[in-house]
């Protein structure tokens, strides 16, 4: 059992990897806390809460940081609409964000819980993450593993070289990478292979009926939204990507090597650095994704959509 943190903006791939956290059985998802990124906080958090009360599951969420450390706010409604979720009708959330802020309710759950207990998930920009790393540096040494759909080996999306939710906050992403604790970075090099295709889109249809109208909603306008903005002819899922690595590693193929986040270079701000020159020191604690098995990721995304049932 994987007892998780998922930190999320939903976000229509957000909520497909929400959809999954909440599907699969060997995930217990302990809460969702929500950054300002894909939109704005609260447009976010009414996403987080109103995907949440579709299945009927009773998972608390956080609202957290509204813009970045330093940067100012730059969201990805070209992507993801106005509401973050266009495409889909969901029904005003009725239960409320808990009080706690974000960042502290990481810490609060991560310091009350064993050592290596609490997976940490994490598919926004790493404002929240990285408020709750400042505010009790403690946590980094007992958190079992935190995996990050962000970032990119190669080729960014925001910039040449910049992935959207490092760019966000690159102050935060630094302030990540340089803690103690595990991190495996799935990247763009991973999830630009997780095409949602036509055929797949009916598979995960298919699994769960039920969910057919808001799937079909979700995927059809991220499908047109990438088309419109990136040239792609149907969409990647980045964010199911982690949920998917956090139920079964080998499902993406990685490698160990220090990783910097750029926040200063005038063309390169938000480029995560990973040096693959030579085999990585013992004692290096990032690892990053190179690979993705297409097939296997997509039975255990079928899989979670399968097990929910939606709330009459």
């Amino acid at each position: 059992m994987k007892h998780v943190i998922l930190d999320c903006d939903p976000g229509h791939d957000d909520a497909l990897a929400l959809f999954m956290a909440m599907g699969d059985p060997q995930i217990d998802l302990m809460e969702v806390t929500t950054a300002g990124g894909n939109q704005s906080l609260e447009k976010v958090t009414k996403n987080a809460l109103s995907l949440i009360e579709l299945v009927g599951k009773k998972v608390p969420v956080y609202s957290g940081c509204p813009t970045p450390l330093v940067k100012a706010p730059k969201w990805a409604g070209y992507i993801h609409g106005e509401t973050g979720l266009d495409g889909v009708k969901l029904d005003p959330p009725k239960t409320r964000v808990a009080g706690t802020h974000a960042a502290e309710q990481i810490v609060k759950t991560i310091m009350e819980n064993p050592d290596q207990y609490v997976t940490l998930i994490t598919t926004a920009p790493l404002t929240n993450i990285a408020m709750a790393a400042l505010l009790e540096p403690k946590i980094c040494s007992r958190v079992k593993e935190v995996i990050m759909m962000l970032g990119a080996v190669h080729t960014g999306n925001v910039t040449p070289v910049a992935e959207f939710n490092t760019y966000t906050d690159p102050e935060a992403a630094k302030v990540v990478f340089e803690r103690e604790w595990p991190i495996t970075m799935i990247g763009l090099d991973v999830t630009h292979q997780a095409i949602c295709t036509k055929e797949v889109q009916q598979r995960l249809v298919k699994a769960n009926p039920e969910l057919g109208e808001v799937l079909n909603g979700l995927i059809n306008f991220f499908r047109d939204s990438y088309k419109d903005e990136e040239c792609f002819p149907d969409p990647p899922t980045h964010d199911p990507c982690a949920v998917a690595y956090t139920l079964d590693p080998s499902v993406v193929k990685t490698v160990k090597c220090p990783v910097s986040v750029e926040t200063k270079g005038e063309v390169t701000c938000g480029m995560t650095v990973a040096d693959l020159r030579a085999m990585a020191p013992k004692d290096c604690r990032t690892q990053v994704g190179l690979a993705l098995d297409v097939e296997k990721f997509w039975n255990i995304v079928e899989k979670a959509i399968a097990n929910l049932k939606v709330e009459k």
